[in-house]
């Protein structure tokens, strides 16, 4: 597998303008809108567009690089992700007259696809339970509903959206009946049938929660098959799981570096403190843990770029990076002892933002039901 050294090099590069003093200088709600305007003009976030719309038509391993670096540089990539991980579905399963219509202008970032709308108040992580609806009309398709943690959508052009188009007492099983849509998001808030609220966390994550008051939408703004959304927005879930496991590889990275210079150039009671084993030991500990993560992250990212099936790698490499991740973060918080607590040293951020990804995308423990189900062939748990 390839390292892709120069795709990490000009990142990183272009990371390095960007310091801790900037990310901190964002808390708690600003959007990193300088930085972002510098991966898009970079063509960071276009990798995976094909090149005959305007991007460099490289895989989700490149990509993860991308945001691996993000991390690993001191950033936080969820300002950007979205636009890449949405392409798992819209490069395979939308048509040709949308890749043209849309896929240049993203390319070029005259326009923003960072809004992937899916989870629902009331549905959770239950994604065939959702209420929206988008009901037929003569001219297309109206949208009504409510989303919620759908980050950046405030900063976003269009979303990706998956809304119910035949209700479920309809349907032979509940995965049928949805559909997924491109939005425009302007023409809709221009309109005045569409609301976006900012939501407040414990993280910087711009996350908002959106509502739809008879969204209008043109028939053209159906990805595929009527129906079949659900099978649609499963690669781009897939792709979102790999991607999510590449920003926590890199945020580990982040964490076990920074705790290995401390623990090395810290000195108490007349020794370094990586020099005890009660401080070197977690920090080893949580780098071998990144390290095997990332292993089977490249395994799920090669699979996906195959087109062969990955969902049980993809969720692997996202449980094993989201829980390594929060170890090199814990040893990292115990090396640095009450400086870590410092905003100064951006610990405690990247601590909160890493936090986020054992519970999303998708919580751990819908992952190990998962996989006791699918892969180990054992009851269903919930």
């Amino acid at each position: 597998m390839s390292d892709h050294a120069e795709i990490r090099a000009a990142v990183a590069g272009l990371c390095a303008r960007f310091p801790g003093e900037y990310w901190r200088g964002l808390e708690p709600d600003g959007y990193p809108e300088e930085f972002v305007t510098e991966l898009t003009a970079g063509g960071w976030l276009s990798v995976l567009i094909p090149a005959e719309y305007g991007g460099a038509g490289l895989g989700l391993d490149e990509a993860s690089a991308v945001l691996e670096e993000i991390n690993a540089s001191g950033g936080n990539a969820a300002a950007c992700h979205a636009q890449m991980y949405t392409m798992g579905t819209i490069l395979r399963h939308g048509s040709t007259e949308q890749k043209k219509r849309w896929l240049p202008q993203i390319a070029d970032g005259s326009l923003r696809l960072q809004a992937f709308g899916v989870t629902e108040p009331t549905a959770g992580s239950d994604t065939t339970r959702i209420e929206t609806t988008a009901k037929r009309t003569a001219g297309g398709y109206v949208v009504r509903g409510q989303k919620i943690w759908t980050s950046r959508a405030l900063h976003s052009d269009l979303m990706l959206l998956l809304a119910r188009t035949t209700p479920l007492d309809r349907v032979e099983k509940r995965t049928h009946g949805l559909s997924t849509f491109i939005v425009d998001l302007r023409a809709a808030t221009a309109a005045g049938t569409l609301t976006i609220r900012p939501i407040k966390t414990m993280m910087n994550h711009a996350t908002t929660e959106v509502f739809f008051d008879g969204v209008e939408l043109p028939a053209d703004a159906l990805v595929g098959v009527e129906g079949s959304g659900f099978r649609q927005i499963l690669d781009g879930m897939n792709a979102e799981r790999i991607l999510i496991a590449a920003e926590c590889v890199g945020d580990g990275r982040w964490f076990v570096d920074k705790a290995a210079r401390y623990a090395s150039e810290r000195v108490v009671f007349g020794r370094p403190i990586g020099a005890n084993q009660g401080v070197q030991f977690p920090i080893a500990r949580a780098h071998a843990a990144v390290h095997a993560a990332d292993l089977v992250r490249r395994e799920a990212a090669s699979l996906f770029d195959r087109g062969a099936d990955c969902g049980a790698e993809a969720n692997m490499a996202k449980l094993l990076a989201s829980e390594a991740s929060w170890l090199a973060a814990n040893a990292c918080l115990d090396a640095h002892g009450g400086f870590g607590f410092a905003v100064d040293f951006d610990v405690e951020r990247k601590f909160r933002e890493t936090r986020l990804y054992s519970i999303a995308p998708v919580s751990n423990n819908l992952i190990l039901a998962y996989l006791g189900e699918h892969v180990l062939g054992m009851p269903r748990s919930y």
